[in-house]
C-alpha cells in the first residue's frame, strides 16, 4: 500500500510519498523510527517529495489555516486532487496529523486516511522540511511560521482600529470603580465635622463639601467677606450666609497639624473628582465613535455597561433581544428557573430613563421593546458606517411605545420610520464622503505645496546663478556698442548673416527685348560709322 502525507506549512502544502510503510511501521522498534527521523539521511531513503504548493501570499497563508480546521479550503482541494493519484479499484491512503483535518478530507474525496502511528512519527518532517524544498532556507521558514503566527493571533483576538470597543470596556469599569472610591474617601473627609458638624447638613454634596473643606479651612478665620468665595463654591447667597452663621456657633476646635492633613486629603478627592468628569466626557465620545446608534438610544453609560457586560460590541451584536433583556440579571435569572418563580424583567436596561418612566404595569412590556430596539441599534453601529441617524429614530419610536401605553396614541410603523431613516442616513453619508474627498483634496494641495517650496530651496540657488550669468553675457554684448558706435553695425549684420545658412541664389529670368528696339539701336550705329567717315 502506497502512502502519501499531506504536510501543511506556513509556506504552503507539501506532498510526500512514504516508501515501505509495512517494513518501517512492523519491523523497526519505537526508538529506531524517532532515530531515523532525527538523521536526514535515513530520513530521505523513507520519504521523498511528491508535490508543493506554495501560498501566493500572507493573505492567502492566513485565508488556509482559517479554513483547514472547518472547511477544506479551494487551494487544497486543487493541490490533492492534482497530486493524489486515484484509481477505480484501489484508493489512495493518505496520511494527516489531525484527525479533524482527516474526517474532513475524507467526507470530501472519499480517500482511506490514516492519523497515527507511523504518520504521528512523520510529522517530524518539520525538523527538515526546509532541505527537502528547493529554493526554501531555513530562514525564510522561520520567518514565514513566525508571520503566519502573529497574523493568526490577531485574526483570533478579532481586534479592529475602527471599533475600539475594548477602551469603553475599561472606561466604564474604571468610571465604576472611581465613584466607590470617590464615596469611600468622601466619608474619610467628614472627620473634619469634628471641626464643623452643621456644614455637612448644610451641604450634602460629596464634591461639594470637599471644596468647602480645602477652601474654609480654620471656621475661626471665616469673616463676612467670605461670603463670595463661599458662593462662588455653593452657587447660593442663602447658603453661604448659613456656612457663615453656622461657623459662629460651633465649639470644638481644631489643630494645624490635623487641618493640613485634612486639606490635603480634600484636594486628593477633588482632583479624583475633577478626572472623573474628564473620563465620562472621554466615554461619550469613545461611544460617539464606536456606538452612536446605541448611545443615542439608551444613553452612554447604559450602552457601556451592555458593551462591557456582554464583552465586545460584536457579542452584543450577536445577541438577541431576550438576551438583552436580561443583560446583568443572571443570577436572578437561574435563582427564579431554579425555584420554578417568576423570571427578571429587565437587567442593565432598567438604568434607562424609559423604564422609570414606564408605569408598573407596562415595565415588562417597555423594557421588551426597548430591548429589541438595542439589538438593532447595536448591529447597526457593528456592521455599517458610524450614524447615529438611526439611533435618533429609534428613541422617536420608543417614545412614541411610551406615550402610546399612557395615552393610546398609536405610534408610527416600522416601515415608514425605517424609510426616513434609511434616506436620512444616506444623505449623512453623502455628506460624509463630501468631506472626506475635500479634505484630500486639501490634504493633496499642501502636500504639493510644501513639495514644491522642497524644491524651490533647493532650485533658487541655481536659478539665481543662472539669471546672474544671462545678465552678465547681456552686459558684455552692450558695452562693445556703446564704445564703437555706429560703425560696428554692419559689422554685426555680417556677422548675422554669416551665421545664418547660406541660401542659393535664385536664377534671373532672360528679358526678352522688342524688335523695334533692335532696329532703332541698328540705325543709330549706321548714323555714327557714317559721320566718321
Amino acid at each position: 500500500v502506497l502512502l502519501h502525507m499531506l504536510f501543511e506549512h506556513a509556506s504552503g502544502y507539501a506532498l510526500f510519498v512514504v516508501k515501505e510503510v509495512e517494513e518501517i511501521s512492523m519491523l523497526l522498534p519505537q526508538f529506531q523510527v524517532e532515530q531515523c527521523v532525527l538523521s536526514l539521511a535515513k530520513f530521505n531513503s523513507m520519504v521523498s517529495l511528491a508535490a508543493f504548493f506554495p501560498f501566493k501570499s500572507a493573505q492567502s497563508a492566513l485565508e488556509n489555516i482559517n479554513a483547514i480546521s472547518e472547511v477544506v479550503h479551494a487551494d487544497l482541494k486543487l493541490f490533492l486532487e492534482t497530486n493524489v493519484p486515484q484509481s477505480r479499484k484501489k484508493k489512495a491512503t493518505l496520511g494527516v496529523g489531525d484527525p479533524k483535518i482527516g474526517a474532513a478530507l475524507q467526507e470530501e474525496f472519499g480517500f482511506s486516511i490514516q492519523t497515527g502511528g507511523v504518520v504521528a512519527e512523520l510529522t517530524r518532517i518539520r525538523l527538515h522540511f526546509h532541505s527537502l524544498v528547493k529554493g526554501l532556507t531555513a530562514v525564510a521558514a522561520s520567518k514565514a511560521q513566525l508571520g503566519l503566527g502573529h497574523s493568526y493571533s490577531r485574526a483570533k483576538v478579532k481586534f479592529n482600529v475602527n471599533r475600539a470597543d475594548n477602551m469603553i470596556i475599561q472606561s466604564i469599569a474604571l468610571l465604576d470603580q472611581l465613584d466607590k472610591d470617590i464615596n469611600t474617601f468622601s466619608m474619610r473627609v467628614e472627620w473634619y465635622g469634628y471641626h464643623f458638624p452643621e456644614l455637612v447638613r448644610i451641604v450634602p454634596d460629596n464634591s461639594m463639601y470637599c471644596r468647602l473643606t480645602r477652601l474654609i479651612g480654620n471656621r475661626k478665620e471665616l469673616t463676612d467677606e467670605s461670603v463670595e468665595s463661599l458662593e462662588e463654591v455653593v452657587m447660593d447667597n442663602a447658603k453661604a450666609q448659613a456656612i457663615l452663621d453656622a461657623s459662629r456657633s460651633s465649639m470644638m476646635d481644631i489643630s494645624p497639624i490635623d487641618l493640613i492633613n485634612i486639606e490635603r486629603f480634600s484636594s486628593r478627592v477633588v482632583s479624583l473628582t475633577a478626572y472623573r468628569l474628564e473620563l465620562q466626557e472621554y466615554l461619550r465620545s469613545k461611544m460617539g465613535q464606536v456606538a452612536p446608534n446605541l448611545a443615542a438610544l439608551i444613553g452612554d453609560v447604559v450602552g457601556a455597561r451592555l458593551i462591557s457586560h456582554a464583552g465586545s460590541l460584536t457579542n452584543l451584536a450577536k445577541y438577541p433581544a431576550s438576551t438583552v433583556q436580561i443583560l446583568g440579571a443572571e443570577k436572578a435569572l437561574f435563582r427564579a428557573l431554579k425555584t420554578r418563580g417568576n423570571t427578571p424583567k429587565y437587567g442593565l436596561i432598567f438604568h434607562s430613563t424609559f423604564i422609570g418612566r414606564a408605569a408598573a404595569k407596562n415595565k415588562g412590556r417597555i423594557s421588551r421593546y426597548l430591548a429589541n430596539k438595542c439589538t438593532i441599534a447595536s448591529r447597526i453601529d457593528c456592521f455599517s458606517l458610524p450614524s447615529s441617524v438611526f439611533g435618533d429614530k429609534l428613541r422617536e419610536q420608543v417614545e412614541e411605545r411610551l406615550s402610546f401605553y399612557e395615552t393610546g396614541d398609536l405610534p408610527r410603523k416600522n416601515v415608514d420610520v425605517m424609510k426616513e431613516a434609511v434616506k436620512e442616513a444616506s444623505d449623512v453619508a453623502a455628506e460624509m464622503k463630501r468631506k472626506l474627498e475635500k479634505q484630500e483634496r486639501k490634504r493633496k494641495k499642501r502636500e504639493k505645496k510644501q513639495a514644491l517650496l522642497e524644491n524651490g530651496g533647493a532650485n533658487s540657488d541655481a536659478e539665481k546663478k543662472k539669471k546672474k550669468h544671462a545678465t552678465e553675457e547681456v552686459q558684455t554684448e552692450e558695452t562693445p556698442a556703446a564704445e564703437h558706435g555706429a560703425g560696428d553695425a554692419p559689422t554685426k549684420k555680417k556677422k548675422k548673416r554669416k551665421s545664418e545658412p547660406e541660401e542659393p541664389e535664385e536664377e534671373t529670368p532672360e528679358v526678352e527685348v522688342p524688335e523695334e528696339d533692335t532696329d532703332k539701336s541698328a540705325k543709330k550705329k549706321k548714323k555714327r560709322t557714317s559721320e566718321v567717315i
